[in-house]
């Protein structure tokens, strides 16, 4: 370990033993805790650099110690994340899944669509299976109960274009606008008014948020992928990206395959 280093870990060492010293005064006598001070405020005067480096290293720790909670999170709801009621995009049998969280009103999720569709199309082992995610009101309330009510009359095809539709309108759904979009797409609208209140069409959605809960989600999109989650869009490098670091992964119980 470089001096620089082992300055900067000692001192992260200080400030722990001065925040427990000061919080349980019992541990330390008054000579230790002025000891433990004083040498961290030399540390600081021979090179104040050092602060910025234990900072880092504290910034590290942490974002490691969420990892490390987010990969068991995954874990251990890793049954919840696939089940056979979830509509599926790309190749069912694909040997990496993507699992999306999404708002149908949301602009981040819209903005990801294309990305999304230029990856499925290059890259035919990639299994997406949906999570509707309604947080933005009660309009996406209603998308996603349109949605979830499609797949129960047409199955995932029904699902997937009545999905593209609303998401490429405009982000005031109302009901006419899922009325039009559902009798371009060929679905009954009668019918899918009336699944649209099925207990069981809100009981998928209320098991979407609470899942979206127990895994830290606090916006759209989010997507898991292998062990990993990730929050907010990005371009389609980057889930090439993740996409290749899944493959490369063991298959764990906990990770999305």
């Amino acid at each position: 370990m470089h001096a620089r280093s082992k300055q900067a870990a000692l001192f992260l060492s200080l400030l722990s033993l001065t925040g427990a010293g000061l919080a349980r005064a019992e541990q330390f006598t008054p000579a230790q805790r002025e000891e433990i001070v004083r040498t961290v405020r030399d540390a600081l005067k021979q090179d104040p650099s050092i602060l910025r480096e234990a900072l880092l290293a504290l910034q590290a720790d942490e974002a490691a110690k969420r990892e490390a909670a987010t990969h068991a999170a995954i874990a251990a709801q890793h049954a919840a994340l696939v089940s056979p009621q979830d509509p599926v995009a790309g190749n069912p049998d694909g040997d990496v899944t993507i699992v999306e969280f999404f708002d149908v009103r949301c602009p981040y999720c819209r903005r990801l669509e294309p990305d999304m569709a230029q990856l499925l199309t290059q890259d035919r082992g990639v299994r997406l299976v949906y999570k509707d995610l309604p947080i933005l009101g009660p309009a996406s309330m209603l998308g996603a109960r349109a949605l979830i009510a499609a797949q129960l009359q047409g199955g995932p095809a029904a699902y997937e274009k009545l999905r593209t539709a609303l998401m490429q309108s405009g982000p005031d759904i109302t009901k006419e606008t899922i009325r039009a979009e559902a009798v371009r797409a060929g679905l009954d609208w009668d019918r899918l008014q009336r699944d649209m209140e099925n207990p069981a069409v809100q009981q998928r959605i209320d098991q979407n948020l609470k899942l979206a809960h127990s895994l830290g989600i606090q916006g759209t999109p989010a997507m898991v992928i292998g062990g990993d989650l990730l929050p907010g869009a990005v371009d389609v490098a980057e889930l090439r990206q993740l996409v290749a670091k899944a493959r490369t992964q063991p298959h764990a119980s906990g990770e999305v395959h």
